[in-house]
């Protein structure tokens, strides 16, 4: 059963960071030093191209990487250039360039074909950027080709970390073709292994597509199961704006679920926690989703206090939009209720 509900697939991916094993030997500086060689400068600006990415810097990334490039071309250095490449489809990949992502991603697997064993390392990196960019363009046959063959070669190399974003990426990209069973079998193989191997790394992400994709199959308490563990996560992880995104997710299951209580409940700490770090959006959407949810649940009075929370909040933000939705909620709680008078004072 498909619902039509759809998570952001950028949020979704697990993108892999080369190691700092695969850039230079050792960390860089990133001050030009005289008498710099073209050989040092290439590794300096790689090293920097790196932190600039880290902290999404990317225009600037691009550039330096690019420089780093032709430094790596001059001297004749295959396996930096590969390096580099795949460095530059990553950030070509977060910068939702993704046709400039494939071109370089192609260029560095042309050059890592007859690499070693060792250095086959860049090659499972730059096949899960040219995954995750083909599935982002739609080409989802492509980018579980990509997806299967960086999951090979990281089973090889028994990278586990690269297997379980090989994992959780191929899963996207089923889901994507809606063989959401599949998608859901690959989810919990990368869990798995993310739990033999007691990391943290990714699992919040994880938890969260199988929360998705098993609410999108329909199976809602499995996705309650799953979106409970991952606000646990998040909460114990100290990310209250992920909290609040998949408070909405595991209220908005429960009431799929008819479970109207819990999803109230839910949608309750949502607010709080809106309210506590400022997120007025995200208040306005718990006021509104709360006055929903006590309707269903018959206490049309509990949802008229809701919506006219909202309204105040929504003149005060100036969503003209949000005050004539919410006007059109308190009209037909009142009329729900019997209360005609009141209704006509929401005209």
């Amino acid at each position: 059963m498909r619902t039509g509900r759809e998570d952001l697939r950028s949020k979704s991916t697990l993108s892999l960071q080369p190691s700092e094993i695969y850039l230079t030997g050792k960390k860089q500086s990133l001050i030009p030093e005289d008498g710099e060689t073209n050989l040092s400068q290439a590794s300096r600006l790689l090293w920097q191209g790196v932190q600039q990415q880290r902290s999404n810097d990317l225009s600037a990334a691009i550039t330096s990487l690019q420089e780093s490039l032709a430094l790596f071309e001059e001297v004749g250095d295959k396996q930096k250039q590969a390096q580099v490449l795949s460095f530059l489809a990553l950030v070509g990949y977060n910068s939702k360039d993704y046709k400039s992502a494939i071109a370089y991603g192609k260029k560095s697997l042309s050059l890592t074909k007859d690499f070693s064993v060792p250095d086959l390392g860049i090659r499972v990196h730059t096949l899960s950027h040219l995954g995750n960019a083909y599935r982002h363009l739609g080409d989802y046959q492509q980018a579980i080709e990509f997806l299967q063959e960086s999951l090979k070669i990281a089973q090889q190399l028994q990278d586990r970390k690269s297997e379980v974003a090989a994992l959780n990426n191929l899963g996207l990209a089923y889901k994507a073709l809606d063989d959401l069973p599949q998608a859901i079998a690959l989810y919990e193989q990368s869990l798995e292994i993310l739990q033999e191997l007691k990391e943290q790394w990714g699992e919040e992400q994880i938890l969260k597509n199988l929360g998705n994709t098993c609410y999108a199959y329909g199976d809602y308490p499995k996705a309650i199961a799953y979106y409970q563990r991952c606000v646990a996560m998040a909460q114990l992880l100290n990310k209250p704006r992920n909290v609040i995104k998949v408070l909405k997710n595991l209220a908005t299951a429960c009431y799929a679920f008819s479970d109207y209580t819990q999803a109230i409940m839910y949608y309750e700490q949502r607010l709080q926690l809106a309210r506590e770090i400022k997120d007025q959006r995200s208040e306005e959407q718990s006021l509104n989703s709360l006055g929903v949810a006590c309707e269903a649940n018959g206490d049309y009075a509990k949802a008229i206090t809701y919506y006219e929370e909202r309204l105040l909040l929504a003149r005060k933000l100036k969503d003209c939009r949000g005050e004539e939705q919410t006007l059109a909620s308190l009209r037909a709680a009142c009329y729900a209720l019997g209360d005609y008078a009141k209704a006509m004072q929401y005209q």
